[in-house]
């Protein structure tokens, strides 16, 4: 007795259901069990009850749940779940509510998304750079990288930097030898007919080494009063931009608290010494560089001391937080009055600070001392003597922000900090409010160095900027929020998550992704990721075809945090490969044949005769066991010889004893497998194999095999040489196989618009590049429809899968269609000729008055060019030019005043023109086009006179 025979089982399961929004939903299943199971529904692992819109009744065996006004939020999966004593089963269906909404979700699942954004990063001054990141979208977004909102061949050589795209949404951008001008934001923009996406990162580029100093005796003098600011301005120009640094006395100057370096809003690169003192007496040097040298300026500056100097000038002083600084300094007289400043802020006596006068001793205290109380003190005269300490304040921020930062709108704004441990808790806040990272905030570390910038600056983005840290206790981190699952994709699931909202405190180093097949107890990791929020998984990644459902938690080296579950399963299915490919069958008449197939993964597949889907009767029987699939065709007849059965994508045929040994055609594809079998009456004979009329043995790629009867040929990858007359011969017999390797069509790969369309300067270079599939292919270029070859000015260049059509110097006949075509594929460019109006006459000596086209004049004739009976010598704007068989005259930017008759004569020939030059210089432009195509060589050959 079957004791599981009355468990709850599914007679017809729920199907996918679609309606219009407004409008009810019915779904509904129809189960059986004895005894009669009971049945709920369920939906994001909640049962649902009948309220509100929600209705649940049962038709016989029949269970339904009906929708009223169904919306977009209704969109999803629904469990369908029974239960008996005996038993418990579930099967899940799918609502999708279309309307406005579906539309939006339609952009908001296809619009570019990034999976790993570009990460910041920290070079050494002279190594190279690399951002990558991964992208999804549908269709493949288009990507655009920019640096400080500036397109990159708008600040760049090209030589500078690469970009590229990999298989899998991967998409990097490469800076070679990186200077310190390529510092900064980098942004990468991508964008698809559904939106488009953001993501900016960091570029830090260390010092490098120190550059020579100038000869002292060529360096300027300038003069500033201790107290007071020097300034110092360089103009450079120069592409790519130039990298500047300024040095001290040949070591290198770091913005601080009294040097400021920036670029001023007319271009000047600045150096600003704040409340110079004695000790900045020095030689200062700006060293500009790029790729194509370096140049240098120097400037000596000299800080002269005040009239009035005091007694004891204040000294510079380091103190911790918390703790009491003191200022103290003497001024020349008892009755001199002082002020305190911190740097341009006046101090006031209270609480804060502490002002005392004995004579002429004058003192400062500084109570609870803290972070921004660090800067410059000065003490000042009333005769405006000045002196200056430096009050560093020691602590968790080793580097602090400056007291004020400028920028013009439209720049980044950039702060950075150092703290004294890696560790620590960092907080950024602008105007009290803590920032968050977003498209146009950008929020880095690197250990120690913190980083924010303000992307693409706006009047809004004013305030007070603030940075606070916190020495981290060490825990694990919390675990993700917010995760969601997308199954629009065909066999994929993308999963995205947020990290939790005190990542901050305890942030994580990575998130496992772990994953379980409904109907199971085990869980398996998956997949780990380091940075991203949301992942991809493919059906490639799982082992057999089933729902899985997937968690994520996160970790750091301290432990990791709960797991947080997906709300959905995800139907994957594996992409099988063949363990064991289909084999011909030879069997008699009346017998049964048997087809049989083993695959690497478990997948469903169909068995098709002669192209018709096989369906399970008396005479076909189907068997499947995870990877192991087999067909049996009873008492197969005389008809069904060479019928062909069909597993997916692998095919065999049906060979009889009785087949004639006649020629037999195989088509292949390039790149599958080539396989040729053949019976013989007697296992023990031997056979050779010919291709051609030339005997083949076994090598690398190409197998022979004999398993009792039966003698198999295989070659693993066909290429188009394995086309041709295949034979296997014994002593007595023989058989063929006509083998035809078709090769998969050239296809063109796609280029921006912008490359299509090329508008190009008068004498300069035009380039029409494209790639094509197939590298070994031969493509035709094409002009207005006529086939072109190599001529001088012009050549047609291959590499590789890259294919070229170069004209040295570009002129008006050069207008028109351009195509580069493959027997399966074509692209086309349209090209425009622009810049000062030239008028070219060109006259081919080998044409003149010759008989036929193969009398050719002598190529080193002298010619003379005269305009109306007035010899025609070289002169600025007019050119005579010879080359070969060519003689060529030359007149830039024409005029009305050449206008005219123009001959071109040899001792036994001459050959005439007549130019009119029109005021309407599109006019003119038309007419050279015409005369350039009358003098074309072969209407040179008929109208030679003329």
């Amino acid at each position: 007795m079957d004791v599981f025979g009355g468990a709850p089982r599914f007679l017809a399961y729920p199907r996918p259901v679609v309606v219009q929004s407004g409008t009810d939903a019915a779904l509904k299943c129809q189960i059986g069990g004895d005894p009669r199971p009971t049945v709920i529904w369920e939906r994001n692992n909640k049962q649902i009850h009948p309220e509100g819109r929600y209705r649940l009744f049962e038709d016989g065996n029949v269970y339904n749940l009906i929708i009223s006004a169904a919306s977009a939020e209704d969109s999803g999966q629904y469990i369908c779940k029974a239960k008996n004593s005996i038993g418990e089963t579930y099967a899940a269906a799918t609502l999708k509510v279309e309307g406005e909404a579906q539309r939006r979700e339609l952009r908001e699942e296809n619009k570019p998304r990034f999976l790993i954004k570009p990460l910041s990063t920290r070079v050494g001054r002279g190594e190279d750079a690399v951002f990558s990141c991964k992208l999804w979208g549908n269709p493949r977004p288009e990507v655009v990288w920019e640096k400080d909102g500036k397109r990159l061949n708008e600040i760049f050589e090209s030589t500078h930097f690469s970009v590229g795209y990999q298989d899998g949404g991967w998409f990097q951008l490469k800076i070679f030898r990186a200077r310190a001008p390529d510092g900064g934001v980098y942004t990468c923009k991508a964008r698809n007919e559904f939106g488009e996406g953001l993501a900016g990162a960091v570029l830090l580029v260390d010092a490098g080494p120190e550059d020579p100093l100038p000869n002292t005796t060529k360096v300027k003098m300038f003069a500033v009063t201790e107290g007071k600011h020097a300034k110092f301005r360089c103009f450079v120009t120069g592409k790519p931009k130039p990298e500047i640094i300024w040095r001290k006395d040949g070591k290198l100057i770091m913005s601080g608290r009294r040097y400021l370096l920036y670029e001023d809003r007319e271009g000047y690169f600045t150096l600003k010494v704040l409340y110079c003192k004695q000790q900045d007496n020095g030689v200062y040097v700006c060293a500009a560089s790029n790729t194509a040298g370096q140049t240098l300026s120097a400037v000596h500056l000299f800080v002269k001391e005040p009239l009035v100097r005091f007694k004891q000038p204040l000294s510079d002083l380091e103190v911790w937080e918390r703790d009491l600084a003191i200022l103290e300094c003497e001024v020349p007289e008892d009755s001199v009055p002082t002020t305190w400043y911190l740097e341009d802020r006046r101090l006031q006596p209270g609480a804060k600070y502490g002002m005392e006068e004995w004579g002429t001793k004058r003192r400062l205290t500084i109570r609870d001392i803290g972070a921004d109380d660090d800067g410059i003190y000065l003490c000042e005269m009333a005769d405006g003597g000045r002196s200056i300490a430096e009050v560093s304040v020691r602590g968790t921020i080793v580097r602090k922000l400056p007291r004020k930062v400028d920028v013009l709108e439209g720049e980044n704004a950039a702060f950075c900090v150092e703290v004294e441990e890696e560790e620590m808790e960092i907080h950024w806040f602008k105007d009290g409010v803590e920032l968050r990272e977003t498209h146009q905030t950008i929020v880095k570390s690197f250990g120690k160095t913190h980083i924010l910038v303000f992307v693409n600056t706006s009047p809004q983005d004013s305030g007070i900027v603030t940075f606070i840290c916190v020495l981290l206790l060490h825990s694990p981190p919390s675990c993700p929020v917010g995760v969601q699952i997308n199954l629009e994709r065909a066999n994929a699931a993308l999963l995205s998550w947020v990290p939790a909202q005190d990542s901050r405190r305890n942030p994580p180093s990575g998130y496992v992704l772990e994953r379980q097949e409904v109907g199971t107890q085990e869980w398996l990791q998956c997949l780990t990721t380091d940075s991203a929020t949301s992942v991809e998984i493919l059906g490639d990644s799982v082992p057999c075809e089933a729902d899985y459902r997937f968690r994520i938690y996160s970790v750091n080296k301290y432990g990791k945090s709960g797991h947080v579950e997906f709300p959905r399963a995800a139907h994957l299915v594996p992409v099988a490969k063949i363990q064991a490919p289909l084999q011909d069958a030879l069997v008699p008449e009346g017998q049964d044949a048997c087809f049989i197939i083993d695959l690497s993964a478990s997948v469903i597949g169909t068995w098709f005769w002669n192209g018709t889907q096989i369906q399970e009767d008396e005479r076909f029987s189907m068997r499947r066991s995870r990877t192991h699939h087999s067909l049996r065709i009873r008492g197969v007849r005389d008809t069904d010889n060479g019928a062909e059965i069909t597993f997916i994508y692998n095919k065999c045929h049906i060979l009889f004893a009785s087949l004639p040994d006649a020629e037999k055609r195989k088509s292949f594809e390039a790149g599958s497998p080539i396989v040729l079998q053949c019976e013989i009456s007697d296992p023990a004979a031997e056979v050779c194999w010919y291709k051609d009329g030339i005997q083949l043995h076994p090598q690398n790629g190409l197998d022979i095999q004999s398993e009792g009867n039966r003698r198999t040929l295989t070659v693993l990858s066909a290429e188009i040489s394995n086309s041709g007359l295949y034979s296997c011969i014994t002593e007595d017999d023989a058989i063929e196989f006509l083998v035809d390797i078709k090769a998969p069509p050239v296809k063109f790969s796609m280029i921006p618009e912008v490359e299509k369309n090329k508008s190009v300067e008068a004498g300069s270079s035009i380039v029409l590049q494209c790639e094509i599939s197939d590298p070994t292919v031969q493509v035709c270029w094409y002009k207005d429809g006529i086939e072109i070859s190599s001529l001088p000015g012009l050549s047609i260049e291959s590499e590789g899968i890259i294919k070229k059509l170069v004209v040295q110097s570009a002129e008006l006949s050069h207008v028109g269609m351009y195509s580069c075509k493959t027997a399966d594929d074509a692209i086309h460019f349209n090209v425009d000729i622009t810049g000062d109006l030239q008028l070219y006459l060109v006259l081919h000596i080998s044409v003149l008055r010759v008989p036929s086209l193969c009398e050719l004049s002598d190529p080193t004739a002298q010619v003379s060019w005269y305009k109306d009976g007035s010899e025609l010598l070289p002169k600025a704007g007019q050119d005579v030019e010879s080359e070969d068989f060519i003689r060529r005259l030359v007149i830039h930017s024409a005029d009305l005043s050449h206008a005219g008759f123009y001959s071109c004569e040899t001792i036994d020939d001459v050959v005439k023109f007549f130019v009119d030059v029109k005021g309407d210089l599109q006019q003119c432009f038309s007419y050279i086009k015409k005369l350039t195509t009358l003098f074309s060589w072969k209407q040179l050959t008929k109208n030679a006179p003329h």
